[in-house]
């Protein structure tokens, strides 16, 4: 396989929404695992706990998932988000919905159509391998962020050697569920999920291409000689 430099592997990791059924093998799945053990945190305290579900236990939660899905029984996450998403949040969340339906072909008018789209995170996409990310109830937002950095490096990872990966909040909604499945502590919170394997080139929803804000929508520079808002290389 040819080496992927650091920059290819950050443009072009992206989200996929469709897997081949080919598992990741054991020794890359592993490699893959130990570079994001190499993840920062503070104190290094390295608060995440992963695990991963594959084969047999793989399908049991999907089928789980998609029972309680199905018979309407309520989300219960661990951790939530404080509010309702405000500008410019919520429109880049309408456009990030678009983007995909398009690719999908799916009219936004198509409540039904829609509704199967959210369905295919409980199936996982048919991904071989899930992915579900927890840490101790003592931590809190900063040991949350740690997390965040461990995910990315995992996903970075997983690109730079031929892996495909989504990340998905949505398996956080059952976190009673992982925690029966893994035999997790009662203290130990569940934060989301990551779906992996080898990307399906047949799936309409992977041709779906987000765009990202400029950066001078989300960096401020201050001080120094240097005029960071001009193109000047």
């Amino acid at each position: 396989m040819t080496a992927m430099s650091l920059d290819e592997a950050i443009l072009g990791r992206r989200s996929v929404r469709g897997f081949l059924p080919t598992p990741v093998p054991k020794a890359l799945m592993r490699k893959v695992f130990n570079l994001a053990q190499w993840s920062p945190s503070g104190t290094n305290v390295q608060p995440w706990r992963v695990c991963v579900a594959s084969g047999a236990v793989r399908d049991r939660l999907r089928t789980e998932f998609l029972r309680r899905v199905s018979e309407g029984i309520p989300a219960k996450q661990d951790h939530k988000d404080k509010g309702r998403l405000g500008e410019p949040y919520k429109q880049r969340r309408r456009d990030c919905a678009r983007v995909l339906y398009d690719a999908m072909g799916i009219e936004w008018e198509d409540k039904a159509g829609r509704s199967r789209a959210s369905l295919r995170n409980f199936e996982l996409f048919d991904a071989p391998h899930v992915a579900f990310f927890c840490m101790q109830d003592i931590f809190g937002g900063q040991s949350a962020a740690d997390v965040g950095m461990y995910t990315q490096t995992l996903m970075l990872a997983m690109t730079a050697h031929g892996l495909a990966s989504c990340a998905q909040g949505t398996m956080g909604h059952y976190p009673d569920l992982v925690r029966e499945t893994f035999g997790l502590e009662d203290d130990m919170t569940v934060l989301y999920g990551l779906s992996f394997g080898y990307e399906d080139p047949a799936t309409p929803a992977n041709n779906a291409r987000t765009s990202r804000a400029d950066l001078a929508e989300s960096v401020q520079f201050m001080g120094g000689e240097i005029d960071y808002a001009s193109n000047d290389k």
